[in-house]
């Protein structure tokens, strides 16, 4: 795997909005939000798991074409139909989101896209935390990618289907979290 330059799209904090890991009022969103249902939501996390596929297909014009999809998702949210403390954990990850999906959007090249769907999916996780996901979510990690700082991505697998390397090392990584 080539090293590349460019590196995915970092979180900034919000003053009024937590910092960099949605720590609202004291909490962490991973660890002490209650679930909530995916509703304003889902449409952007169906949009992700479209991508994640066509990246494990390796299919960069697909991944190109699926990341649209998302930003559109992403910007048809409509914050005030999100419960409090999504919304705020949303205004955190928001940037994140739709400034790696673009960058996918840009590619066609998947070696250059999974560049930023890794920067894509640590939102996304934080994000999907705070959701009822039916079903089950794997958060799932691939140890080799980065230069062997790894990298996670989200799947409605248990089954490990590696978007970082595709066939090239398709079971590659192991289930970290079950979220459900």
């Amino acid at each position: 795997m080539e090293k590349h330059s460019e590196q995915p799209v970092k979180m900034e904090s919000h003053a009024n909005h937590g910092a960099e890991m949605g720590i609202i009022n004291g909490e962490k969103p991973a660890e002490n939000m209650q679930m909530q249902n995916a509703g304003e939501l889902q449409p952007i996390f169906d949009r992700y798991f479209e991508v994640k596929d066509a990246l494990v297909q390796s299919d960069g014009k697909l991944a190109s074409t699926r990341a649209k999809a998302l930003l559109t998702a992403i910007s048809k949210v409509k914050m005030g139909e999100l419960e409090p403390k999504t919304h705020d954990v949303w205004m955190v990850k928001m940037k994140a989101l739709s400034e790696n999906a673009e960058k996918i959007s840009d590619s066609t090249d998947p070696d250059d896209q999974r560049v930023y769907f890794s920067g894509l999916s640590q939102p996304m996780y934080e994000l999907m935390k705070l959701s009822t996901t039916v079903p089950t979510v794997y958060y799932q990690k691939c140890p080799m990618y980065n230069n062997g700082k790894g990298a996670n991505w989200l799947s409605k697998e248990s089954s490990i289907k590696n978007p970082y390397y595709g066939s090239k090392m398709m079971t590659c990584g192991s289930t970290v979290e079950k979220i459900n």
